[in-house]
């Protein structure tokens, strides 16, 4: 595959600044709450609700954490600072539309219980600042964000965005869609391929109705269907890789770039692109793009295909389990 110009340089860890300016902002937030309200926040690094994320509004799934609506302006300020810092500019733009979205959704569905804005949760694990391990999390409708740091590197899986309306086909907002590239180019790629390439690419003719892998905790990979790179043209890796960064694009400048750095060195070969469902716009369609380490999963297939969900795997390193793993290995050995 073709470096993307994207990529001039490729550090693997958050600079230690940049870590320590995480863990502080994340203690900023931490000094602002009530004992009340910290009872609601804090866990233990090894609490298990760590695993446990969902992207259907809060009032159907019960998160852990304190809710935006029970903050006030200076803390919910905090969590802001907090996701800007941990997210890129686009990634963090496209989580306050997400969010905003629940004003317009209350607007549409006025008796709707599930329409709760503010109803967005916030949960730390282990004490940043003190601890090399800890983690966070972000969660409520459509958006679900953990991340977890070990000895100054940091895991972003599973990462999870979504939104209903994908496009909003009446009123003051009338056009409007905030998750753009990751259906555009998909459709712009499956469009691409040649007769004798769909035949391979298009696994089944009919779209699931979710993600595939829903909101476990742990995933595998999903069984080999689709279009391996190396049976696509220069251009449509292009649009392929274009993909990719459209999701790695919400992280991080240097979390995105060595993400992609490890995909172009493990994975390049074996990379997967599966599409199911129909090749036009407004009709169910689902693809999804697998790797030897990631997975990424895309559906527009609930109200009348106007409802998208997307999502992003890491295999061995969902909420940092493979830094983890690394982290005691080299502890023990220290501690003999």
């Amino acid at each position: 595959m073709k470096l993307l110009f994207l990529f001039f340089f490729i550090p693997s860890t958050l600079s230690a600044q940049d870590q320590d300016k995480g863990a502080s902002l994340a203690i900023t937030f931490i000094n602002s709450l009530s004992s009340s309200q910290k009872a609601k926040t804090l866990f233990s690094f090894e609490d298990m609700s760590r695993y446990d994320w969902h992207y259907l509004p809060a009032t159907m799934v019960v998160r852990t954490g304190i809710a935006l609506r029970e903050l006030d302006n200076d803390q919910k300020k905090s969590i802001s600072v907090l996701l800007d810092h941990y997210l890129s500019d686009k990634g963090y733009a496209k989580t306050q539309d997400i969010m905003n979205n629940e004003y317009l959704l209350k607007e549409l569905e006025p008796t709707n219980p599930n329409r709760v804005p503010e109803n967005y949760f916030v949960a730390i694990y282990g004490s940043p600042g003190k601890d090399s391990t800890w983690g966070w999390k972000f969660s409520g409708h459509h958006v679900a964000l953990n991340f977890t740091i070990v000895q100054n590197k940091l895991a972003f899986a599973p990462f999870f965005f979504g939104i209903y309306p994908a496009e909003i086909d009446t009123g003051k907002g009338k056009g409007r869609r905030i998750i753009t590239d990751e259906e555009d180019l998909g459709f712009k790629l499956v469009n691409t391929l040649t007769v004798q390439q769909k035949a391979i690419a298009i696994f089944q003719l009919k779209a699931f109705t979710d993600i595939v892998t829903t909101n476990s905790a742990q995933v595998g990979s999903l069984n080999n269907v689709g279009i391996l790179t190396k049976e696509l043209a220069p251009q449509q890796k292009d649009i392929l890789t274009k993909l990719i960064v459209a999701y790695l694009s919400s992280m991080p400048k240097e979390i995105a770039e060595a993400r992609m750095k490890r995909i172009l060195s493990e994975d390049s070969n074996k990379i997967r692109f599966g599409w199911a469902g129909s090749l036009v716009k407004g009709t169910p369609h689902y693809y999804r793009i697998q790797g030897k380490t990631f997975l990424i999963e895309f559906d527009n297939s609930q109200h009348k295909a106007n409802h998208i969900h997307t999502v992003w795997r890491d295999f061995n390193g969902d909420f940092g389990e493979d830094l983890l793993k690394e982290h005691y290995q080299t502890s023990r050995h220290h501690h003999h």
